[in-house]
């Protein structure tokens, strides 16, 4: 028998936005795995009670492997414009979902849309409870 695993939603969380964006997955019971590159925030995600964490060189390629769990859509939340143009590349291979930037700087917004960002959301806010309308249901 081939069961199918339940698809995630994938978010890079290295601000107080993405935090805030991973509380509201776990208040409204969505499954999701967090992504970082690093032992720092991976302890940090942890205390927020993610226990899906995929950790990834993000610098080697050769490293980018498929998770186990499928990946549905993806939410990255902008610290540094090269580590999210990795992490688009990166997820964009993982998913045919739409990817999610969220970024402080109208700036990038092109070329995360040429690496493959569906949507470049710009705020200054660190409430992102808008992201999950109708109920997290954002496969568009």
């Amino acid at each position: 028998m081939n069961v199918q695993k339940q698809e995630v939603i994938l978010v890079a969380a290295p601000n107080c936005a993405g935090e805030n964006f991973i509380k509201e997955l776990k208040q409204q019971g969505i499954a999701f795995a967090a992504l970082t590159n690093n032992k720092n925030d991976s302890g940090r995600l942890r205390k927020l009670g993610t226990s899906s964490i995929i950790t990834v060189k993000s610098g080697e390629y050769d490293t980018w492997l498929i998770p186990e769990s499928p990946i549905g859509s993806v939410y990255l939340f902008e610290n540094s414009f090269n580590l999210c143009c990795r992490y688009i590349q990166m997820c964009r291979s993982w998913t045919s979902k739409p990817i999610y930037v969220i970024t402080h700087s109208f700036n990038p917004r092109l070329v995360y849309k040429r690496l493959g960002a569906n949507y470049v959301i710009y705020t200054h806010s660190d409430d992102v409870s808008f992201l999950l309308k109708s109920g997290g249901n954002r496969d568009e």
